[in-house]
């Protein structure tokens, strides 16, 4: 549809209601319904170009209509690997999920005996397919299309939540909150926001003057002990900001991290937040009241990153064995049983119904020497997608990656 068609049949809905349009109502649609309509642009049409040694496929570019010219969809090759970098520089995806940005965490002390974890974020660029740092963000979620991201500033908790467009590098507009938020999730289809509130920052770290390992060394900064300052979540509607904040607060707080997120279910009609205990994870309605747990969510547990197959027939499960164990569970989500076992120490991202992106040990090395692959059920075989990370550390070479569907 052209911008024209756009206009004609908005002003003609507009038409059949009683009230005057405002006379900035053409900007204002086109505005929202460009927003929503980049944000559903998730299919990626899959190339089938085979890949020769270093497993990147041939680009092919996206040359269609009137819609943003986004790095990650014109060049839609079924994978695009970088196996020779670490952090990646350049746009790594394959099937229909990229790594859409990677953190790299730092203690920075604010007292003596107080430092908090900041994460230096490095986003895609969708100008140029590149991963950018920046130090504005606390805290960032990219939603399905990769045009926009919910930010965080550096202060937390914050009291506004902004949207940041990908492709200019600027925040569309700013949600503000009654409340301190300290985490945010997209819905699996883009159109809402998750917002964890906190009294306190939940990344903050109280020295420890004691070997917590076992190894002969002190660590110096450590999450504080007893429970969790979350107090509750938002539910938001990304086009417009409106929505309610629910408390959920009690029996569960002694039974979680400091940060402890809520997200989605799959179907975007609950959310979730793990527990450090059985069951693991806990759903609530959006009014903050418990909820049943889905029928196919039963057997997840929340720190395997995966989570369901898009067409909801699988789950991805825990590593088969051991802390470096070399492969993973793939469930039935409705009885638990294992039906595959896939290498790979940690299943991050689907690809596709068959495929996932996953972390994988170098042979022979211990299990901070990993680098991100494409994993296919049913075979042994590794794509690798990224180069190895080294150490335990940021200054090591240690960053986290963000997913997002394409």
């Amino acid at each position: 549809m052209n911008m024209d068609q756009l206009v004609r049949d908005t002003l003609i809905e507009q038409g059949a209601q009683p009230q005057t349009p405002p006379p900035d109502l053409a900007g204002r649609v086109l505005a929202v319904r460009r927003r929503r309509r980049t944000r559903r642009i998730s299919g990626v049409a899959v190339a089938a170009v085979l890949a020769v040694a270093a497993a990147v496929a041939v680009p092919v570019l996206d040359r269609g209509g009137d819609e943003p010219r986004l790095a990650s969809g014109m060049n839609r090759s079924d994978i695009i690997a970088h196996p020779d970098q670490s952090p990646p520089r350049d746009l790594i995806a394959a099937g229909d999920t990229a790594l859409a940005a990677y953190y790299v965490m730092d203690m920075v002390r604010k007292t003596d005996d107080r430092a908090v974890a900041v994460r230096d974020y490095h986003l895609l660029d969708q100008r140029t397919g590149k991963y950018v740092r920046t130090t504005d963000w606390s805290v960032v979620d990219v939603a399905p299309g990769m045009r926009t991201a919910a930010v965080l500033e550096r202060e937390l908790p914050a009291r506004r939540i902004g949207l940041l467009d990908l492709l200019s590098g600027k925040v569309e507009h700013w949600i503000p909150v009654d409340r301190g938020v300290a985490g945010v999730a997209f819905s699996p289809d883009g159109d809402k926001l998750v917002a964890t509130t906190y009294d306190e920052n939940p990344d903050l770290r109280l020295r420890a003057d004691y070997d917590n390992d076992g190894d002969g060394r002190k660590n110096d900064w450590m999450p504080q002990f007893g429970g969790s300052s979350r107090t509750g979540f938002y539910v938001l509607d990304v086009d417009t900001g409106d929505g309610s904040w629910a408390r959920v607060a009690g029996g569960d707080q002694e039974h979680l991290n400091a940060r402890q997120d809520f997200a989605f279910s799959g179907d975007g009609g609950l959310v979730y937040s793990g527990l450090t205990t059985a069951p693991h994870q806990r759903y609530y309605d959006f009014e903050g009241k418990e909820a049943d747990t889905p029928a196919k969510e039963r057997h997840l547990h929340w720190f395997v990153d995966a989570r369901l197959s898009p067409d909801g027939s699988l789950a991805a499960g825990e590593f088969a064995g051991g802390s470096r164990a070399t492969a993973s569970e793939i469930l039935d989500p409705l009885t638990g049983k294992r039906l595959h076992k896939v290498p790979g120490q940690q299943l991050l991202a689907w690809a596709d119904d068959d495929r996932l992106v996953a972390w994988d040990i170098e042979p022979g090395a211990n299990e901070f020497h990993n680098r991100l692959v494409l994993v296919t059920i049913g075979s042994d075989k590794v794509v690798p997608l990224s180069g190895f990370r080294k150490g335990n550390d940021g200054a090591g070479g240690r960053w986290t990656p963000l997913f997002a569907r394409r």
